[in-house]
């Protein structure tokens, strides 16, 4: 595929969600205008971005924690779900002992928990990696999971009679073929990363976002509220769709088998 080519593909891609994004904006700035007429109750688009150009400072000073809470929450996640999804497919003991655990986990509602992991661990880091670990990892475990029980069993039983060990057959045919389900859990549990780091601090924390917004609303700046909005919602998009990204970069046989079905 040309250069050309590439580029309409993107431009079919993308214009839908930016036409009803546009709308969606276009309507808001409407309502807020013509409508409701006060800011403090509802900005507009334009009084949100401009209000949030004019306090840039201060919103990047928050910014920068909470995306350190957030990076460091799901970096735990990344790799306990890895070590619990390998633990339950080397082990089936270890299998029907861990899921129910996970999904009960998932049942627990953070607004309850979120201020007890306060109480404990303090205002400062740690209680905000936990919660953001809590919120994400069940989607990664479980796609993982599952992209290993739906290995190609041919091509184990092959390796494993020509000698290779478990392991060796684990990485070489269970890994590859649980890549794709591994990214459709990551793309889920990636939405929820800035969100749950923004919700740990509203239960208590220095600085940040989730601390920032309180702030503003304390004093009825509602537009810096939106701003704030605005940066958590673009630096999750930025996180999906890096997530398309690692993934051509990781799995690039499906880059070639998808040309090979279109041939």
């Amino acid at each position: 595929m040309n250069i050309t080519a590439k580029v309409l593909a993107v431009s079919r891609a993308l214009w839908p969600p930016l036409l009803l994004a546009a709308a969606l904006i276009g309507g808001w700035q409407v309502a807020g205008q013509f409508g409701v007429r006060d800011p403090q109750v509802l900005p507009t688009p334009s009084q949100v971005v401009s209000a949030g150009w004019e306090q840039r400072a201060a919103l990047w000073q928050n910014t920068v924690p909470t995306l350190e809470e957030t990076a460091i929450g799901f970096g735990v996640s990344f790799a306990l779900s890895w070590l619990i999804a390998t633990a339950m497919d080397f082990c089936a003991a270890a299998r029907r002992a861990l899921y129910p655990l996970l999904v009960a986990s998932q049942t627990v509602p953070i607004v309850a928990i979120a201020p007890l992991f306060v109480v404990v661990f303090g205002f400062y880091l740690l209680p905000k990696v936990l919660l953001v670990a809590l919120a994400t990892f069940f989607p990664l475990t479980a796609s993982l999971a599952e992209g290993f029980a739906t290995a190609d069993g041919d091509a184990m039983r092959l390796l494993r009679s020509m000698g290779a060990s478990r392991w060796q057959a684990f990485v070489k045919v269970r890994v590859p073929g649980a890549l794709p389900f591994f990214f459709a859990g990551l793309r889920v549990s990636i939405t929820y990363a800035i969100g749950g780091a923004v919700f740990a601090e509203y239960a208590g924390a220095v600085d940040g976002l989730g601390i920032y917004m309180q702030q503003m609303q304390q004093v009825f700046r509602t537009d810096l509220v939106f701003a704030s909005i605005l940066v958590i919602a673009l630096f999750s998009v930025l996180l999906f769709a890096s997530t398309y990204l690692l993934e051509r970069l990781v799995t690039p046989w499906r880059r070639f088998a998808a040309k090979d079905d279109a041939a």
